[in-house]
């Protein structure tokens, strides 16, 4: 990879062996995702007793979700974070206009796509976001969404999947299980797992896992990528007036 010259990874090979805590957070992504899919139904009910609004109430649930695994995802990802952070402080000028760079061609490789395949469908998964964040104040989203949520997805699809795993399996293995299964853990449980559908979250995925591998295996790389795209994406949906993206939801594509 293109990354020597440019962000050295200081290689580490201790901090690539799986630990109890991967396990435990990896399992615990997993089982919860699955839970609150086939619980949600039954567990909504009650939270609506105590939650002002449905939207307070999915707001709980997936702050729940993040929060648990979260915690343990920093914990388990401390001292790689912390040196991939010291990497990069050593190349700011390379952080700063990269981080942006790769936000913009993960967008345009999005855009792409999904006009190759001919047919714009916004997924259950987006529309619920974006209902949500209509109905929630940004100061109790951004948390959420740009700071917890794309760590621990960059944890789990990333650091896992691709930074200790492809000590085992063959990295482009393990790059293609990373991109195939952001996309599809996303979706799945909530609709059909259709071309249209993936096809924004496959782009975004293999964005993220160009990132990653470009700089060395950098964690906070991605991460900053992720957060940059989902900062970008709250500020565009809380920038627009409810009624004008209405009205834009209901243009045909």
């Amino acid at each position: 990879m293109a990354s020597a010259h440019r962000i050295p990874p200081a290689p580490q090979p201790q901090l690539y062996r799986f630990s109890p805590l991967d396990f435990i957070a990896a399992v615990l992504y997993v089982g919860l995702a699955g839970f609150f899919v086939l619980a949600g139904p039954l567990i909504a009910p009650v939270l609506r007793q105590v939650a002002p609004t449905p939207a307070a109430a999915s707001y709980a649930m997936n702050l729940l979700f993040y929060a648990v695994v979260g915690i343990l995802a920093i914990v388990a990802a401390r001292r790689v974070a912390g040196r991939d952070l010291r990497v990069l402080a050593t190349r700011p000028w390379f952080t700063l206009l990269m981080v942006p760079a790769a936000v913009i061609a993960m967008m345009i490789l999005s855009a792409i796509v999904v006009a190759a395949s001919g047919s714009a469908e916004t997924s259950e998964n987006q529309a619920g976001l974006q209902a949500l964040m209509q109905q929630v104040p940004a100061w109790l989203m951004v948390p959420l969404l740009v700071v917890v949520g794309p760590f621990v997805e960059e944890f789990i699809f990333r650091h896992l999947l691709i930074g200790k795993l492809s000590r085992r399996v063959n990295i482009w293995v393990c790059c293609v299980l990373s991109v195939v299964l952001f996309a599809a853990l996303h979706l799945v449980g909530r609709e059909a797992l259709t071309l249209p559908v993936l096809l924004p979250y496959l782009a975004m995925g293999a964005t993220l896992v160009f990132a990653y591998v470009w700089t060395g295996r950098n964690l906070m790389f991605s991460y900053f990528v992720h957060a940059g795209k989902n900062l970008l994406a709250v500020v565009f949906i809380y920038a627009i007036p409810p009624e004008f993206y209405e009205q834009l939801q209901q243009v045909p594509a």
